[in-house]
């Protein structure tokens, strides 16, 4: 089971009347999984009626698998009923840690890229796997700061990952170039070197600048519309790998439904014009 390669959208509360209306020709809706935690109620009763007419992507940010901690096992039991729930078509989770000694931090942080991360991760991975019952994708980060301790790169982290645990990767294109900006690197280098073979979703968002004396800062806000030089990015990834499965994210100040089915529009576009390359290219 997998999302088709078609755009997707997050589901917001305040839209669904707009969907129900509409009817939109979208591949999928992604939630955060956090936020059906509960029973019942009006989440789960709109979140019941979205799934019977569309694919869905449950997205986790709260199991800090990039911590030293060992995973909340109460978390991954409810994370596994939700799964059994809905039967999504994709679960993904964030390489990242969040909490730390039972304390929970409103952020997805980063983490040094060393053999002993690389273990720990990997052993997170089998038991959210296992927990679930089902292959998960990760995430990679926006980050903003490195480490000294880094010795391995992180597309080969991400792919050392994949290669042990059997995991999919969900390949971020707005983290990516939010990253090499703030570190002075290439996102197309990056991009050259990431495990393409693993990946079964991508993401876009928008994000904001700041200017600091060093230069521009970006921050993966999730509050405005997809930048131009994002789009140029995701553009030449399909392009030269085919259409995927395309996430447009849109968390923060979130515009009326409208705005957000443009952006999965423009997505739409050019995922059209990467098979029909691939198509003349065959």
């Amino acid at each position: 089971m997998s999302l088709p390669p078609l755009p997707g959208l997050g589901f917001k509360p305040q839209h669904y009347a707009a969907i129900r209306e509409m009817r939109p020709a979208l591949g999928f809706f992604e939630v955060h999984a956090e936020n059906y935690m509960g029973a019942g109620g009006p989440p789960h009763a709109m979140l019941t009626a979205l799934r019977a007419d569309y694919a869905l992507s449950l997205h986790g940010v709260g199991l800090s698998i990039g911590g030293p901690d060992p995973l909340d096992r109460d978390h991954l039991a409810r994370l596994r009923a939700l799964n059994d729930r809905y039967q999504p078509e994709s679960f993904s989770e964030h390489l990242a840690w969040a909490s730390h000694g039972g304390e929970f931090l409103n952020d997805l942080l980063p983490l040094p890229y060393t053999p002993e991360t690389l273990g720990i991760v990997c052993d997170h991975i089998d038991q959210l796997q296992e927990a679930l019952g089902r292959k998960i994708l990760l995430e990679n980060p926006a980050t903003y700061v490195l480490f000294e301790q880094s010795e391995i790169p992180e597309t080969a982290f991400l792919a050392e990952i994949a290669a042990r645990t059997g995991c999919g990767l969900l390949l971020d294109i707005n983290n990516v170039f939010v990253s090499c900006t703030n570190h002075r690197s290439d996102p197309r280098t990056y991009l050259d070197a990431f495990p393409m073979f693993a990946v079964g979703e991508l993401h876009l968002g928008g994000h904001e600048e700041e200017e600091l004396p060093s230069g521009s800062l970006l921050i993966d806000a999730h509050g405005a519309a997809v930048a131009d030089p994002v789009w140029t990015l995701y553009a030449e990834t399909v392009t030269k790998f085919g259409a995927l499965p395309s996430l447009v994210e849109w968390d923060n100040d979130v515009p009326d439904f409208p705005v957000l089915l443009a952006e999965a529009e423009r997505a739409f576009g050019i995922l059209e014009r990467a098979r029909l390359g691939h198509v003349r290219a065959s």
